[in-house]
């Protein structure tokens, strides 16, 4: 789920996204919303009511979410105009925090390890929901065009928490981000991190390679959030996100998001 504010376009982007294995994508985008209004995160469009409310800063955060989207059989369909059935989406979610703020070095950007409970509903399916999510909170400009990127996080079963970004451009030494290690909150920030990633279809990953701190990842996609991104000059960017396995060469497993910033 992503809330992004455009003052200067005076309109806001809103995604949320369901996967799961064995079932379709369900997607919500409106990159037209109004902004909100009053000092809140409320977004109101049509066929669409979100809220994200701060409980308690660094510590609590609500998700909120009635809408309806479109379910698609074909993740790839989200590149071809998002054709689908169309398909209510609700989110009654709470975030707390599972790890200390991470602070990207000289960026407006911190990243934060959650624990995320409550119920999401998918037409009149209900999905009680007790698991591990990761808040990204960034302001500024915010060019989703110029640059390749990787971003990922996760959480293995013996309860190591990571979060990793880098560019995908050779020569350039960027790589923000943080372990926790299990029992503790605190964020032990990489010493490195690298990803190599074979692709199939419509460019949608099949398996990556990651180096990241001391843990070395096979990742899987288990299944596929892709976003059209157009901008207002016509540059376009494919943004494919996946929920993700991740092995370690020592045997442990865990789950987890990654996405791929694909210019062109």
């Amino acid at each position: 789920m992503r809330l992004g504010l455009l003052p200067n376009e005076r309109r806001a982007w809103y995604w949320a996204y369901l996967v799961g294995e064995g079932r379709p994508l369900v997607a919500v985008r409106d990159h037209e919303a109004p902004l909100p209004t009053g000092g809140s995160l409320e977004v109101r469009a049509e066929g669409l009511w979100a809220e994200l409310v701060c409980e308690t800063p660094d510590d609590h955060w609500s998700v909120n979410l009635e809408a309806f989207g479109v379910a698609l059989d074909d993740p790839a369909e989200a590149y071809r105009g998002e054709r689908g059935d169309r398909t209510a989406l609700g989110l009654e979610l709470e975030w707390e925090a599972a790890g200390d703020i991470f602070r990207y070095p000289g960026m407006t950007r911190y990243e934060q390890a959650c624990a995320v409970h409550g119920q999401v509903l998918v037409g009149d399916e209900r999905i009680a929901f007790d698991g591990w999510g990761e808040r990204d909170h960034s302001w500024g400009v915010r060019d989703w065009w110029s640059i390749p990127w990787c971003w990922t996080s996760g959480r293995l079963g013996d309860g190591t928490a990571f979060h990793a970004a880098t560019t995908l451009l050779e020569g350039v030494d960027w790589h923000p981000g943080f372990v926790v290690v299990p029992g503790t909150t605190e964020t032990t920030t990489i010493d490195g991190f690298t990803v190599a990633t074979d692709t199939g279809d419509e460019g949608l990953p099949m398996v990556a390679r990651m180096r990241l701190h001391d843990l070395d990842l096979t990742v899987v996609p288990l299944a596929h959030a892709p976003v059209l991104l157009e901008a207002a000059d016509g540059r376009v960017s494919r943004f494919p996100r996946s929920l993700c396995r991740f092995d370690t060469t020592d045997g442990r497993r865990g789950y987890g998001w990654t996405e791929w910033n694909q210019l062109g």
